[in-house]
């Protein structure tokens, strides 16, 4: 089988493409120039697509004995991933970048190019597995990315490889290590790869600009301070709000709901981010097949984040106000901190087997009472 082995220059993806040689394929290295300044340099765990990253990559290639090329994809890059992220914290929500990317460059752009140019399989190094064509959770739970990989359809997930999700972190380190790969000890990327500086306050402002608007009390409604823009904030954000006076109750206050249109913030206390409900639309299916029926599942409303127990259900288009198919979702205990803009991953338990993805949607609405939706555009 001939398979491309996209290598971002860490050691998971060198570690991917090694097994997937070792499998016996026809494998060729390609990194994906993403940044629109390719010249940057990365700062310790912070950044991508740096001149060290291109680098990194192509000693792995060489070491593997591999064909290795660079694709440039920054304009797409831009268009997709950069630039909905803009729009998605102007419009008051908290979005995914890595969701994005997967969805639109790696599994997507990138896929349909491979499939082009003859290749049978995309291979990366996200932790996640494919058992039979069905999405699961990686067996390191730590660096489970099942989350991220749940916009996949049914097609992308055939033509996907995921060689590193069946081994812990430590073991794909010496392993790269033992085959004298240099990036055995390179470390994790972390915050969002396209703000190498992790403050993404200031790139936002940098891009959108200054919207002012205020920050309202949700018992009072007195205004509390003011702000320069809503992409200044997330739901569940307890610092940097910008309030001097403590809360008259003495307890700490969130952000419990983002209004984009007037430039409301508004905050109140931990009992005020309570979600029972949610509605997710741009919903997908990974086994390709909608639900006809109502099913009891685990949800997952961000990145890093636990399993709570719900009742799933597909909605149709134009049910709860949603455009395409979505998702209903009536938690069975309430959660905090749910944005709109993050994804809602829905899971099947299965301790012998690693949990089954069984579909994503985009969260839309939410809402604070049991077994009810209301529209909100917070929490």
């Amino acid at each position: 089988m001939r398979v491309l082995a996209a290598m971002s220059g860490g050691v998971d993806s060198a570690v991917a493409a090694a097994r997937a040689v070792e499998a016996g394929h026809e494998v060729v290295g390609v990194h994906l120039a993403l940044s629109t300044a390719p010249g940057a340099l990365r700062t310790g765990s912070r950044g991508c697509c740096s001149r060290e990253d291109a680098a990194d990559a192509r000693r792995a290639a060489d070491v593997l004995g591999i064909p290795f090329y660079v694709w440039d994809f920054a304009d797409r890059f831009k268009d997709d991933v950069i630039d909905e992220f803009v729009a998605a914290y102007a419009a008051g929500q908290t979005p995914n970048p890595c969701l994005t990317c997967n969805e639109k460059i790696k599994f997507s752009a990138l896929a349909e190019r491979a499939i082009a140019l003859g290749f049978d399989a995309v291979a990366t190094g996200h932790y996640a597995r494919l058992e039979n064509g069905e999405l699961r959770r990686a067996v390191d739970d730590d660096k489970d990315q099942s989350y991220v990989l749940a916009v996949l359809t049914a097609d992308q997930l055939s033509r996907a490889m995921f060689p590193v999700g069946d081994t812990p972190k430590d073991q794909i380190r010496a392993e790269a290590a033992a085959k004298e790969l240099s990036v055995a000890d390179k470390p994790d990327s972390h915050d969002i790869c396209f703000i190498p500086t992790g403050d993404t306050r200031a790139f936002l402002g940098a891009t959108i600009g200054v919207r002012p608007g205020k920050v309202v009390d949700a018992d009072s409604g007195a205004e509390l301070a003011d702000h320069d823009g809503v992409h200044g904030f997330t739901i569940g954000q307890r610092k940097g709000l910008g309030i001097e006076a403590p809360a008259t109750d003495g307890k700490p206050r969130y952000v419990t709901e983002i209004d984009p249109d007037s430039g409301t913030v508004t905050v109140g206390s931990s009992e005020h981010l309570q979600v029972w409900s949610i509605t997710a639309h741009r919903a997908i299916w990974t086994s390709g097949t909608t639900p006809t029926e109502p099913f009891e599942a685990m949800v997952q409303v961000r990145a890093h984040g636990g399993l709570a127990p719900a009742m799933v259900e597909a909605i149709d288009d134009g049910v709860d106000g949603i455009e395409g198919p979505g998702i209903r979702i009536r938690l069975r205990a309430p959660l905090t901190g749910v944005a709109r803009g993050q994804a809602a991953v829905v899971y099947l338990p299965d301790a012998a087997n690693g949990d089954l993805v069984v579909g994503s949607g985009r969260i839309l609405v939410t809402g604070s009472v049991p077994g009810d939706l209301v529209s909100s555009s917070g929490a």
